[in-house]
């Protein structure tokens, strides 16, 4: 009877070791591919903000950078390099935090004062900013 109890014991100890580690692995955040700009190690919360962030600020949609993937029409290869609009948005992405760090003492999200300059700044909610300058007309000969 005992044996029983034991074998009933090590079965159920060898159960809740395979489902602690199957949730352990389900949850942690793994390095995303291709991240050149952003932390390899950013978490799905941190990186969703920053691409919400984008949508907003561009009023466009992810497939305004991202490509459609070549297995799965319906879904987005988040990895893949083949839209130009992706590696423009990683210059100015880079641009923007040059820009924070040289005129604003900018360093990181978190310290001290939010960045000055942020893709909404010339976007306004636009996919391509509007780079016209209107000057006033010359005031006129005497």
């Amino acid at each position: 009877m005992f044996q029983l109890h034991k074998r009933k014991l090590y079965a159920g100890i060898g159960l809740l070791a395979i489902l602690i580690i199957g949730v352990s692995a389900t949850t942690q955040d793994k390095p995303k591919p291709n991240l050149k700009v952003l932390p390899k190690n950013i978490d799905h919360e941190a990186l969703s903000k920053i691409m919400k962030e984008f949508n907003v600020s561009l009023g466009v949609k992810c497939n305004f950078c991202h490509a459609q993937s070549k297995t799965d029409p319906k879904k987005l290869d988040f990895g893949s390099d083949e839209k130009d609009e992706k590696n423009i948005a990683r210059s100015m992405m880079k641009m923007t935090s040059k820009i924070n760090k040289k005129y604003f003492n900018f360093n990181k999200e978190g310290e001290g004062n939010a960045p000055a300059v942020t893709c909404i700044t010339c976007h306004n909610g636009k996919a391509h900013p509007e780079s016209k300058v209107t000057l006033p007309p010359p005031p006129p000969e005497r």
